[in-house]
């Protein structure tokens, strides 16, 4: 698939109210370790296994499905999606996911979709896959040092080539409340926080396989 626009951002489209209100939000539920791929549950996973999806992954995330919260990304979904020129066909978004990246913490080069789609018949989200991600930055990226947002736009796996080229930093997102969307096939990552804690709200949207 050929993009003109590999992401498309919009600075400060939240405003701070609601990006302390969801931090505020996210901090009082339980909050968990993030998981990767075909991991399970952490909660079924053994010292083992944690410790080799840390070389992959290492934040803490809770899971938001509040409505007030779809309310306010939602519109820039659709306007991202026009206007990056993508018109892909999607009908539904999937929790989201709020997550906190502490000293030290990050999540390495990955994709958030694959052409399988999901398939449990009792699910929703059956018979689809990711279409569209979305990253909002909670926090000012004056806050904290390291946790860049980077993409990668080459169709295979980053860490087997040469990093330092075909790569882009989306200094974009670093003012608080800055959206960026982007196809969720494409290759990113964030790096790890050096000083302070990155707070940011991840959604996923699905829709039928690509024809």
């Amino acid at each position: 698939m050929n993009l003109s626009n590999y992401y498309w951002h919009f600075e400060s489209a939240l405003t701070p109210k609601f990006c302390d209100e969801v931090i505020k939000y996210g901090l009082e539920r339980t909050s968990k370790l993030g998981t990767v791929g075909n991991y399970k549950e952490v909660e079924l996973l053994s010292k083992d296994e944690i410790t080799n999806m840390k070389i992959k992954r290492d934040s803490d995330i809770t899971w938001l499905q509040d409505p007030w919260i779809y309310k306010e990304i939602q519109p820039y979904i659709h306007k991202a999606n026009k206007n990056a020129g993508w018109n892909f066909e999607w009908d539904m978004s999937e929790p989201c996911q709020f997550t906190k990246y502490k000293p030290g913490q990050y999540y390495d080069w990955h994709c958030d979709s694959w052409d399988k789609v999901y398939d449990n018949p009792n699910l929703p989200e059956h018979g689809k896959i990711r279409k569209l991600s979305v990253t909002c930055q909670l926090t000012d990226g004056a806050e904290y040092e390291g946790g860049e947002l980077e993409f990668d736009f080459r169709n295979y796996v980053p860490h087997m080539r040469e990093e330092t080229k075909h790569l882009i930093q989306a200094k974009e997102i670093l003012p608080k409340g800055s959206i960026i969307v982007f196809p969720s096939f494409l290759w990113h990552r964030v790096k790890p926080v050096i000083k302070g804690t990155r707070y940011s709200l991840v959604l996923w949207n699905l829709g039928r396989q690509f024809k």
